[in-house]
């Protein structure tokens, strides 16, 4: 699936978008996995109050599960203004 990097979490990753090849079956596993690749996952993912997904471009929970879906994006709370 593709996973897309928005605002500081592509600063801290470093890579706007990656194909990823998981096992994951929620959003929870996913970012687990991601975690444990590099220290520089670890610190994109290491306040997840400070982060939304979105699941083919609907907004999602991280419970939410991954069967089916093409795209993953993870991105920082927006606000208005």
């Amino acid at each position: 699936m593709d996973v897309l990097y928005f605002a500081w979490v592509r600063e801290r990753i470093g890579l706007p978008r990656e194909q990823v090849d998981t096992q994951a079956a929620t959003v929870a596993d996913l970012i687990e996995e991601l975690r444990a690749r590099e220290d520089r996952y670890a610190a994109a993912f290491e306040d997840l109050s400070a982060l939304r997904v979105a699941l083919d471009q609907d907004l999602s929970d991280f419970d939410a599960p991954l069967k089916g879906v093409r795209e993953v994006a993870f991105f920082p709370p927006m606000t208005g203004g």
